[in-house]
């Protein structure tokens, strides 16, 4: 699984020009999952990613989890992370799982984050075309590979 962590003061999905989903203060979390992903890999994910430290103290410092602040997340589905684009100019997505495999994993994370942090975990519709707006709190974008 490969993500892309981004610390956010708000962050939406829109589908067919409507607003799907959208958060306050909290982590937009864009997760590419790939053909040999099991269950174990999206529980190192949800751990680390419940757990990071990267929201300010009063101090300014990164000390806090999104736990500390109450935040919410907002997960998109995204294959276009797993993209291999070391031959010619045309992405290759042979290493992302097929929808089969992905949208069972996809749901195990959803439902796995909200029970490891006991915080909102909204998300957007698999395999749609969606357009993801966000303010960048920081900006913090951390990657991060199970």
């Amino acid at each position: 699984m490969k993500i892309v962590l981004q610390r956010v003061s708000e962050a939406s999905v829109i589908i067919n020009q409507l607003i799907h989903n959208e958060i306050k203060s909290g982590l937009l979390i864009l997760l590419g999952i790939e053909e040999d992903d099991f269950e174990k890999e999206a529980d190192y994910l949800i751990q680390k990613i419940s757990s990071m430290r990267i929201f300010s103290d009063s101090d300014e410092k990164m000390n806090l989890s999104i736990k500390d602040i109450k935040g919410e997340f907002l997960v998109i589905s995204q294959f276009t992370l797993l993209a291999n684009t070391k031959k010619g100019n045309r992405p290759s997505f042979i290493k992302a799982a097929r929808p089969e495999k992905a949208i069972p994993l996809y749901e195990y994370f959803l439902e796995n984050l909200k029970k490891h942090s006991n915080l909102i975990v909204k998300a957007g519709v698999f395999g749609a075309d969606m357009k993801v707006k966000l303010i960048n709190d920081g900006p913090v974008t951390i990657l991060i590979e199970s």
